[in-house]
């Protein structure tokens, strides 16, 4: 779907909306939903699962990350949801792929794909889906599939609700971050039908053994300056983690700047939380770090991915060399004076 039609789609009203999603596809499809699994993501392939029952042959959700979050291992597992790597399924068994809270300019790991749908709230980029629906201005994806659920007239289970309710409020931060009136109706209508008891396991849900030495590391070895926590880890098992050292370290009085870096395989991922208002995450990310690899995010939340084949190789050789190589990097990327702008085009922020 081109830019234009995309426009189109977005002045349409979400009954007509829904209705050029089905036209999308037949009885007969066998539909694969790609998402790199968080809350928002695992909601919002299972709402997209709903809005498919009955209209196709057969629905798989798919990851592309590997998952070692807490929060979302809860909710995998109150929702019984069997969630195979990308990498086990044969793509041959599908005739349609669909990507819901992310966009394939997010996904390098397999450039072959060609998606039928993406549905999205992260700025929009490069896509040639026959259905594209993409608001930024939105807090969360599940907002979105929320109002396609309701345009349906579906009332959504209670798991499926819960998964959307908690979708909307990690995804706003609780409406602290990023979020609008239509955020705020869907969790209204949501607010009745989901289940506090799960919420409540899922947001106290115990940090794994296999994290602790991490946080140890962290604690000894986090670079505390001014109000900016910067944390290397080194190797990480999951990019995962790097998300819950940012979070963590956010939590610290007086620090409005976390980040938090590691290598995973042959890249560097670099997590950015932010609390400070007047400064922005997806630009710093996006200064900083973008001309070597991906990079960008949220006002609050930010992301940057970048292959060690695009960094000199003695930043690895060198104990203290990736520090003072962020620091720098952080350093540039403020003083360019955009850190203050809106979104800048990127994948999800590990939220």
């Amino acid at each position: 779907m081109t830019g234009t039609n995309q426009t189109n789609l977005r002045h349409s009203t979400w009954r007509e909306r829904l209705d050029r999603l089905h036209e999308v596809f037949k009885g007969e499809d066998r539909v694969l939903i790609v998402i790199s699994a968080d809350p928002d993501a695992i909601a919002s392939a299972l709402a997209l699962k709903r809005l498919l029952w009955r209209r196709v042959s057969a629905v798989t959700v798919a990851r592309t990350n590997v998952i070692s979050r807490p929060d979302n291992l809860a909710l995998l597992h109150f929702l019984k949801l069997p969630l195979p790597h990308l990498d086990e399924l044969d793509r041959r068994e599908f005739n349609r792929l669909a990507m819901v809270d992310s966009q394939p300019h997010h996904f390098s790991g397999q450039p072959g794909l060609r998606f039928d749908l993406v549905m999205d709230h992260h700025p929009l980029g490069k896509n040639s889906a026959r259905f594209v629906d993409v608001r930024p201005d939105y807090g969360a994806t599940a907002t979105m599939m929320t109002e396609y659920l309701r345009a349906a007239r579906i009332k959504p289970s209670r798991p499926l609700a819960t998964a959307l309710y908690y979708a909307i409020k990690t995804d706003t931060d609780n409406f602290v971050r990023q979020g609008q009136l239509e955020d705020v109706r869907a969790f209204r209508f949501l607010f009745p039908l989901k289940s506090q008891n799960l919420i409540s396991k899922i947001e106290h849900a115990d940090i794994t053994r296999s994290a602790l030495k991490y946080f140890h590391q962290a604690l000894e070895t986090v670079k505390l300056r001014r109000d900016t926590a910067l944390l290397y880890a080194g190797r990480v098992d999951n990019p995962d983690t790097l998300v819950m050292l940012a979070d963590f370290f956010l939590r610290v009085r007086d620090v409005n700047r976390s980040i938090a870096a590691g290598l995973f395989k042959e890249r560097l991922v670099v997590i950015f939380r932010l609390a400070d208002i007047r400064q922005n995450a997806g630009r710093l990310a996006s200064s900083a770090l973008g001309e070597f690899g991906s990079a960008g995010g949220h006002k609050s939340m930010a992301r940057a991915e970048i292959p060690l084949a695009n960094l000199d190789p003695k930043l690895l050789e060198k104990d203290g060399s990736m520090e003072r190589f962020l620091i720098r990097r952080l350093k540039e990327g403020g003083r360019r004076g955009d850190v203050k702008s809106t979104q800048h085009p990127a994948g999800p922020g590990g939220d």
